[in-house]
This record gives C-alpha cells, structure tokens and sequence, in this order.
C-alpha cells in the first residue's frame, strides 16, 4: 500500500516505484527528506566481446546499454549528476552506501570526497561463491566494495551498534562481509526462465545494511532500483522505500516481487539498541534514591574495597572520585568502567551496581 509524508508543499511518494531517469527524478522531490540512500549504480565495465567458459558455453556477463559509457569522463559526468542530487535528498544527518567494482568504485569515492559527503567505512562484500576466471589471466574476482558516507562531516548518522554485534554472534561486525551471490530460488527469473536482472544483490547485503544503519520507518532511497531488493527488505524490516528505475522490464518484476512481501510484526522489527542511545543514569541517583547507602561498601572483582559517599563518590584509602576515577587508580589503569567493576552485597552475594542502573533506565523506558 502506498502512503504519502507531505515535506512542504510537495509528498513523499513511499512504497513507490517510479519511472524515469534517476536524476531526473531525484530532483523532483523535496530536499532532505530521505534517512539513507543505497546505490547500486552502472559499473561501467567496458566489456569488449563475449566471455566463454572452458565448455565454450557463452557467460551471460554484463553488456546492456544502461551499463555502456562513451568515456571515462562521460561516466564521472553522470556519477557527479547522480551523487549530487542524492546529497540534496539526504536529510542533514543522512547517509549513503554505493555499492561498485574496480571498474568504478574508485571514481565514485573521489566524486563522493568532492561533493562534501564525510566517507566512515569501506566494506569488503565476499562472495563465498564468486564465478571463476576462466581465461586464467587474472585473479578470481570474489569481491565488491561498498562505502558508506554520511551526508557530512561531523552529522549523527545511524548506526545500530549492538544490533550488528548480534548478528555477528556477539563479535564486533567486521568491515568484510562474506554472503554468497543470488543463486537458486532467489535468483529471479524473467517470462523466458533467464535472468531477470544481471546484478541482481543478494538480500542478506541488504539485511545487515538496514538493520545496522536505519531506524523502523525510516526513508530508504535507492535510485538504481532494479528488481526491488532494496525495496522488499525495507519492506519486511518496516522502513518505508522510494524506488527510481527506467526500465519497465525490471519495474514489472520488482512490483511482482514487491506483492508478495509482508512486513515483520513489529515485535521483530525490533534490534538491540546502543549502548550510547540508553538514558544516562549518574551513580549519585542510586544514592539519591537510596538504592545504595552513604557508607556502604564496593567491591572489586579482585576484593578491593570503596565506601560510597553521599555525594555519589567513591572513597578508598588512598583515593577518591567517581566510581570509574577510583576503579582506575586502584588498578592503576588509564580508565575503567565502575559499573561493571564495582558490585555490592545482598544476602551476602556480590552484585553488579549496573543492575541498579538497568533498574532505573527500565523504569524511565515505562
């Protein structure tokens, strides 16, 4: 179903394809409105012939016109065109993720420095299941590059710390990401059983980006949209899409694959929040509210001991200060975090002060 957001005099077609050329397009919408870009743009490959395999069977390889440059600086042209009217989109604390190859993502990253956009990270997309060189000239091609900018330097962008820790197993997300290519039943077919787009992405690329770097109800703009998977995911994951694409082929298809999608219910749209993002509960407010007493006693993991005091410090032997100053001097390192480092007794057991402080912030949420 679409729905309308009204920026200033103009509405924000969401849930929408819409037909013509990017830039075009994109100039027709209302400046910063849009929470995060993905794009996917032409490479530019400059394939010159066709590409057998050692069968001699023909490589369906990228050579349609959409992909098909005059020159270099013809391509830089259109990639400063493009880039320049997303930036104008992108809300002031905004972000963008273009995905390419060696055959242009170098050119779009100097474009991206030039235009103002602040680059945070270049992500490593492995395929597990590449296609082979065949003619053996050069190394298998197993990757693609991804950069990731905000709209400038110093904005708050999005970025869902925790909730990509989660989808790691607990492990800081890394900067390469290893997803196989479209293959078997996501592999979308046309009327003939062939491909239905050449570049089609996988949806677990798109999964980690929008889990990571977007918000439910967010604004995803994607203005190479192809056959939608851009649109379908931020569809299930209850963010609100605007498509751009030229051609009716691949709008036919997306719009097919967009039917069938149903958004998550909104208890599993729900991912692991920021630490950074919970409200800050200073540790006098435990004393304030008498969850921890004047005079009570902290304990380290190693058995050194605090006393509180009445103005939320911390007062050792030879040594006071806030929780963090005084576990750090006690184990004479640069910093320490007292919530976790101090623990206090009840019925005789030792427990974590931050389950206080978990205590209060669950009762600011209700």
């Amino acid at each position: 179903m679409t729905k309308t957001k009204t920026k200033g005099a103009t509405a924000l077609p969401l849930n929408t394809i819409l037909d013509g050329d990017c830039i075009d397009v994109m100039n027709t919408l209302p400046e910063a409105s849009v929470d995060l870009i993905f794009a996917d743009p032409p490479y530019n490959l400059q394939l010159k012939g066709q590409l057998h395999r050692p069968d001699n069977s023909q490589v369906d390889a990228v050579d349609d016109h959409w992909d098909q440059f005059s020159s270099f600086a013809a391509y830089d042209q259109f990639t400063r065109d493009w880039l320049k009217a997303a930036r104008r989109l992108l809300k002031p604390n905004g972000a963008i993720w273009v995905i390419g190859s060696y055959h242009n993502i170098f050119r779009v990253g100097a474009t991206l420095q030039d235009q103002g956009y602040w680059i945070l990270n270049d992500v490593v997309w492995r395929k597990s299941n590449p296609m082979p060189n065949f003619r053996g000239k050069r190394f298998t091609n197993a990757h693609e590059t991804m950069i990731w900018a905000s709209k400038q330097e110093g904005a708050k962008y999005t970025f869902n710390y925790e909730a990509l820790k989660a989808l790691n197993e607990g492990i800081q997300m890394r900067s390469d990401w290893v997803i196989p290519i479209c293959t078997g039943h996501e592999r979308l077919k046309d009327e003939n059983g062939d491909k239905a787009h050449p570049t089609q992405k996988p949806e677990a690329l798109l999964h980690r980006i929008l889990v990571g770097c977007t918000n439910p109800g967010d604004v995803i703009l994607d203005p190479f949209f192809g056959t939608g998977t851009t649109g379908a995911v931020a569809k299930m994951l209850g963010r609100d899409f605007i498509g751009i694409e030229r051609e009716e082929a691949y709008r036919k298809v997306a719009e097919k694959r967009l039917s069938k999608i149903r958004k998550f219910d909104r208890e599993a749209l729900q991912v692991s929040t920021s630490k950074r993002a919970e409200p800050r509960v200073p540790f006098g407010q435990l004393v304030e509210r008498g969850m921890l007493r004047p005079g009570e006693e902290l304990y380290s993991p190693r058995g050194k001991v605090a006393k509180v005091r009445a103005d939320g410090t911390l007062i050792g032997h030879d040594v006071k200060g806030s929780i963090h100053q005084v576990g750090a001097h006690l184990e004479g390192a640069p910093s320490c975090n007292g919530w976790t480092y101090w623990h206090f007794k009840r019925d005789g057991k030792r427990v974590p002060i931050d389950l206080l402080r978990k205590q209060i912030r669950a009762e600011m949420q209700n």
